[in-house]
C-alpha cells in the first residue's frame, strides 16, 4: 500500500435492487435478472459510453444451471460490448466484496482504467439436491440393458430417493467442523457471554434503523425498483419489520441450539434475493469522464481463522488496515459490519474491547477499544435488509460509501465474516 506507483482507485457510483424476503417457492428474480434490473438504471444514468469499462466482475454463490459465469450472462444483456470479459467470483458471503477488491487491484496496479464490479444472489432459487444414494439408483436405473435389469435396478427404489434435501441447508455447514452458520455464532455468544435479551435488542435496533433510513430517503440514491415480467414493482426491502420490539422478538425458540441457545430467527440474518453494483475508477478515469467519486477505497485486508468461529472473520480483517494507517477506534467514522447474526456482530465488538484477546490474538499491546453503536450499522443492516449472500460484501461497501457522504465522514470501514473461516474488510475515505 506504500508503493508510490500505486493508483488511486474511487468507487463512483452505483445501485442496488431491493432486497426481496425469500417465501415459499422460487422469488420473481434469477440472479442475472437481479444484477439487470439494478444494472441498466445506474449505467443509464451514466455520462460515458459502456464502451468505457474494461472488465467486469460479478460475485455469485448459487449460480443456477441455466446462468453459467452469471458475470458474462449479465454483462451481455446489459449491452457491453462482446469484447468486454467478464468473470464471476465465489467467496461465499465475501463474494461481492470480492468483485471489489479484485477491481481495486487491478485499477491500483494500473492495468484498468474502470471496472463494473456486483454481487448477486437469487436464494429463493437454490437448487434441490438428491441424496447419494437416490444418484447411484437413478445411474443404475439409467444403465440398465433390458427389462430383467430394469427390473433389478427398479427393486432398489426407496421412499427416500423422492424426499430432496434443499442445498441451501447443505450450503449452510461447513464441511470441516460440521456446524451450521448459526451454531458458530452459538459458540460466539457462549464465549463473550451474549444473552438472548442483548441479541433480541441489536436486532430490533436493526429493524428500526433500516425503517428510519427508509422513510427519511436515505437510501435513495442506491436503490433501484425491480420490475417482473408480470409488471410487478418491488420498490423496497421488504424484510423490514418498523413495529419490531423486544416481545416479539422474545417469542421465537432458538433454532440451532434448542432449548438455551441465543440465536433465533428474530436476530439472525434473513434469506433474501438481491444485487448489487459498484463503478470503480482510475484517477484518469475520473479525469476523462469528469465522474464525482463517492468515496476512494485506500486498502483491503482478508483474514482466515478457525471455521467454528468464523463470525470473528471482521475482527481479523479490519483490525490489521487500522494498525497499517496507525488508526485507533476513534479514527474510524462509520463501520459496515454485516449481521450474519446479533449473537456474532455482538460478539467483535466484544473481541474488540477485551485486553486479553487483542493481546493474545491480534498482537495489540490493549483492547482496539468499544467502538460506538451509533458509528455502525447506521441504517440496520442484514437482519433488517436480508444477507443474499454473494451480494452483501458488494452493498456494504456501496452504503458506506453513500452514508459517508450523507453525514460527511471522513473515514469507514466495511467488513464482514464468511463461512468457512475468512473474513474481509475495506477502507474508505472521503474524496
Amino acid at each position: 500500500m506504500t508503493d508510490p506507483k500505486n493508483q488511486r482507485v474511487y468507487l463512483v457510483d452505483g445501485a442496488r435492487t431491493p432486497f426481496l424476503k425469500a417465501r415459499s417457492g422460487p422469488g420473481p428474480f434469477t440472479p442475472v435478472d437481479l444484477a439487470v434490473q439494478c444494472g441498466r438504471p445506474v449505467l443509464a444514468r451514466q455520462t460515458f459510453d459502456r464502451t468505457a469499462f474494461d472488465l467486469v466482475i460479478l460475485g455469485c454463490v448459487n449460480v443456477i444451471a441455466d446462468e453459467m459465469n452469471p458475470a458474462r450472462v449479465a454483462a451481455l444483456r446489459l449491452g457491453l460490448p462482446e469484447e468486454t470479459v467478464a468473470f464471476s467470483v465465489q467467496i461465499n458471503c465475501g463474494s461481492g466484496m470480492q468483485s471489489i477488491d479484485t477491481a481495486y487491484r487491478y485499477i491500483r496496479d494500473g492495468s484498468h482504467q474502470m471496472i463494473l464490479a456486483g454481487g448477486t444472489e437469487a436464494l429463493s432459487h437454490a437448487p434441490l439436491t438428491l441424496r447419494s444414494s437416490a444418484v447411484e439408483w437413478f445411474g443404475k436405473m439409467n444403465t440398465a440393458k433390458g427389462p430383467l435389469d430394469q427390473a433389478k435396478a427398479m427393486s432398489g427404489i426407496r421412499p427416500e430417493f423422492f424426499n430432496p434435501v434443499v442445498g441451501l441447508e447443505r450450503g449452510l455447514t461447513d464441511p470441516i467442523t460440521t456446524l451450521s452458520m448459526g451454531q458458530t455464532a452459538e459458540v460466539l455468544a457462549q464465549h463473550f457471554n451474549i444473552d438472548r435479551k442483548t441479541a433480541d435488542a441489536y436486532a430490533m435496533q436493526s429493524h428500526h434503523r433500516l425503517a428510519a433510513a427508509q422513510s427519511e430517503g436515505r437510501l435513495r440514491d442506491e436503490l433501484m425498483p425491480a420490475f417482473d415480467r408480470d409488471g410487478n414493482v418491488y420498490d423496497h426491502d421488504d424484510g423490514v419489520r418498523p413495529d419490531s420490539d423486544m416481545e416479539g422478538l422474545a417469542k421465537p425458540k432458538p433454532v440451532f441450539e434448542p432449548p438455551y441457545g441465543q440465536v433465533t430467527a428474530g436476530n439472525s440474518s434473513q434469506i433474501t434475493d438481491g444485487a448489487s453494483w459498484c463503478i470503480l475508477a482510475s484517477q484518469r478515469a475520473v479525469d476523462q469522464h469528469g465522474l464525482e467519486p463517492l468515496a476512494e477505497i485506500t486498502d483491503s485486508q482478508w483474514a482466515g481463522l478457525d471455521p467454528s468461529i468464523m463470525g470473528l472473520g471482521p475482527v481479523m480483517a479490519a483490525t490489521p488496515i487500522a494498525q497499517r494507517h496507525g488508526f485507533g477506534v476513534d479514527d474510524i467514522d462509520l463501520w459496515e459490519l454485516n449481521e450474519a447474526f446479533a449473537a456474532q456482530v455482538l460478539s467483535c465488538l466484544a473481541a474488540w474491547n477485551d485486553d486479553a484477546f487483542c493481546r493474545d490474538v491480534l498482537g495489540l499491546d490493549k483492547a482496539f477499544g468499544r467502538i460506538d453503536r451509533d458509528r455502525l450499522n447506521v441504517d440496520g443492516g442484514a437482519i433488517s435488509l436480508g444477507h443474499p449472500v454473494g451480494t452483501s460484501g458488494n452493498r456494504i461497501v456501496l452504503h458506506l460509501a453513500n452514508a459517508m457522504k450523507q453525514r460527511g465522514a471522513k473515514r469507514g470501514i466495511a467488513t464482514e465474516c464468511i463461512g468457512g473461516g475468512l473474513g474481509g474488510a475495506m477502507l474508505l475515505e472521503a474524496v
